[in-house]
This record gives C-alpha cells, sequence and structure tokens, in this order.
C-alpha cells in the first residue's frame, strides 16, 4: 500500500467522525434547544419569583419511625480510641465542625435520621459505631464536652429517612 492511499483512508475516517459528531449535535441531540425549553417549563412551575432559582427541597418522608435511647459524645480520646476525631467509617469530625454525625449500630453507614422532638428538621448522618453493648442507643457527635453533658440521656422518636 501506498503512503497516499493509507492518508487518504486515515482522511475519509476522520471526515466520516466530524460528520457524524455534526449530526449527532445539530439533529440527533439538540442540547441549547432542549435545555432552554426544560429551564422555562421549571420556571413556570416553580412558584418563586426569582429567575432561574431552583425550587426547595421537600422534606424528606420516613421510611421507619421508631423510639430509641439517645446520648451525646464529642471528640475526646477517653470517649473513643487514639484518633477521636475520625469516625468509624474515616469521616474527620473536627474538620468538618458540623452537628451532624450520629453513632448507631443498628443502622448503616450513610443513613439519614431526623430527631423532630429535640432537633427540628435537622438531618443527621451514621457515620460512627458504639460499644457492641449498645444494640439499641444513638449517640450524638457534638463540638463540645459541656453540651454533650448537658444532653444527658433521653428517649425520643427517630425517623429513618
Amino acid at each position: 500500500m501506498t503512503k497516499s492511499k493509507i492518508l487518504s483512508k486515515n482522511a475519509k475516517i476522520v471526515i466520516f467522525l466530524l460528520f457524524f459528531v455534526f449530526l449527532f449535535e445539530t439533529i440527533l441531540f439538540p442540547v441549547p434547544v432542549l435545555a432552554s425549553e426544560t429551564s422555562q417549563k421549571a420556571l413556570s412551575n416553580d412558584n418563586s419569583s426569582i429567575p432561574g432559582r431552583l425550587p426547595e427541597n421537600l422534606p424528606a418522608k420516613a421510611r421507619k419511625v421508631s423510639y430509641h435511647t439517645l446520648t451525646a459524645y464529642n471528640s475526646e480520646a477517653a470517649q473513643c480510641d487514639n484518633t477521636p476525631c475520625v469516625t468509624a467509617n474515616g469521616f474527620n469530625v473536627c474538620e468538618h465542625g458540623k452537628e451532624d454525625t450520629i453513632a448507631a449500630n443498628f443502622l448503616k453507614f450513610g443513613t439519614r435520621v431526623r430527631i423532630p422532638e429535640l432537633f427540628g428538621d435537622r438531618v443527621f448522618i451514621v457515620r460512627d459505631r458504639m460499644n457492641q453493648r449498645y444494640t439499641d442507643r444513638i449517640d450524638i457527635w457534638m463540638v463540645e464536652k459541656q453540651d454533650a453533658r448537658k444532653f444527658g440521656v433521653k428517649v425520643a422518636k427517630v425517623e429513618v429517612l
């Protein structure tokens, strides 16, 4: 095969691919047209008067509701192991700094829960474990030791989302 035949074959492949991309982008998948139509529909369905603003999320519906004993803890070596800021699933609560982490042995990591009687609509995420003897207890992580002590022991309704 001569060099000119190879180049012409490669050129044909490139031209075909460019034609296919052009066809796909303009005729088969007109992104700008679909995007503008979708945004107009979203704006017309949204009750907010601010254009381009996403609608507020509706509160998550509880999949399971039950009552549990609740306690609180903080990142202190005496209450945890030698890495008090790192939870059982490897999450660093000290760097995160938000009080949205709980420890529960009966729920999977990543499970989202709400405790409406005590915290309203705030959502907590299971990121830690407790001593294995606590099979039905939830431990809420708090930044300050005084807050954890003040919380004490409570029984409240827990909603698994």
